[in-house]
């Protein structure tokens, strides 16, 4: 009954979170679009907030909150969820490497022999706020069973983003500033396991530190709120709950509802008159646009389907690949990771960075509109299905 509750106030949550991003998302793009764009522009990229402009401090600081809260969701899933055996995570898992694999493929095909082929790891991520309400809203027309499956696929896409992020956008490393995040890193774990301290302020401080010295050494600053996340105590020690259970009772809403609203509206701000005139330049919109809102279905239904015929993943009770492919048009919502990397990737050109966030958007709407489609059919199939044998009674 617990789990229960717990299940609809977190449905609750997530269809509330979504409502603010949509509504920062689309207030960001009319802004932009209109006379107070020059006012927008000034605030987000001139206005200079603690020495750093606004649109760094929210994508480089605040966004380590949201990366400490993903961290702690994937090591909560490793260590007593979905990702906790070989049997329950291979088919999630092997559906996310699918739902990886394609889309950069389908982006490599439409960008191979251009500048733009680091672009490959835009259309790989799913945004797990925008997807799970998108599901809240087809909640009626889909198996609830598949959304555990959304949930599980969307929080590999991070890991396998993330590890992204720590290969391809790290450069001229100051091993020293390193060396010193790592001994920070020792120290917050000799904490946990050997000291079993459980103030939730000194973790918070020790990632702070984190923070900075993984800034100073070049390596992208988010990274240190996955570091933090593997220091983090999962069991409780003297309390009733586990520092990690408490941190992310507290971190959700202020993610869910502050951080990545702060961060749609900040990077939203697209101008819907495209009017570059970069050579190839609709190859990237195009791999953008085709490698989320068909790669990922097309990857994570393949890879699901072949792997679960040749008996290598069990596939779940109750959740038929119909569900499973309703599911994967959703995931095509790659929004605050895939504009995330895209700020990473085109950091150098802000013309290419407003196009690879118009085709993000674009893939948004399009995988919302093909989900409902799909459902309509369907829907449509097994009315005329029932007409057909009353008729025949």
């Amino acid at each position: 009954m617990k789990n229960l509750e717990r299940y609809k106030r977190s449905m609750k949550s997530e269809a509330f979170s979504s409502v603010l991003l949509l509504i920062c998302t689309i207030s960001a793009l009319s802004i932009a679009n209109s006379s107070f764009e020059g006012v927008y522009n000034k605030i987000i990229f001139d206005n200079h907030f603690f020495k750093f402009p606004l649109n760094e401090f929210i994508n480089d600081f605040l966004m380590f909150f949201f990366f400490l809260n993903v961290g702690l969701e994937i090591k909560e899933n490793i260590l007593f969820g979905n990702l906790s055996s070989i049997k329950k995570a291979s088919f999630p898992v092997i559906g996310s490497i699918g739902g990886v694999i394609v889309p950069a493929i389908i982006f490599i095909l439409f960008n191979h022999n251009t500048d733009y082929i680091n672009g490959f790891c835009i259309p790989i991520s799913t945004d797990i706020a925008f997807a799970v309400g998108i599901f809240y809203i087809f909640k009626n027309h889909i198996n609830p069973q598949a959304r555990l499956f959304l949930l599980t696929l969307a929080v590999v896409d991070d890991l396998i983003s993330i590890l992204v992020i720590a290969v391809f956008f790290t450069e001229n490393i100051n091993i020293t500033y390193l060396f010193i995040a790592i001994l920070v890193m020792i120290l917050l774990i000799m904490a946990n396991k050997i000291f079993h301290i459980e103030n939730i302020p000194y973790y918070i401080f020790g990632g702070l530190v984190l923070w900075y010295l993984i800034n100073c050494s070049n390596v992208h600053p988010t990274i240190s709120g996955i570091l933090l996340a593997i220091c983090i105590p999962a069991k409780p020690y003297k309390n009733k709950k586990s520092v990690l259970e408490i941190l992310q009772e507290n971190l959700s809403p202020f993610t869910n509802f502050v951080v990545i609203p702060l961060f749609a509206f900040v990077n939203s701000g697209v101008s819907l008159d495209i009017t570059t005139n970069l050579n190839h330049s609709e190859r990237l919109y195009y791999g953008i646009l085709f490698g989320l809102s068909v790669g990922k279905p097309l990857g994570i239904t393949l890879f699901t389907y072949v792997f679960s015929k040749l008996k290598l993943v069990n596939r779940p009770k109750g959740l038929d690949f119909y569900s499973i492919f309703l599911v994967s048009l959703i995931a095509g919502i790659g929004f605050t990771m895939s504009i995330f990397m895209c700020e990473l990737t085109f950091s150098y050109d802000f013309e290419l960075v407003n196009l690879c966030k118009f085709a993000i958007l674009s893939a948004c709407l399009f995988s919302v509109i093909l989900t409902s489609v799909f459902i309509f059919m369907k829907e449509f199939f097994i009315s005329k299905k029932h007409s057909l044998r009353f008729a025949q009674k």
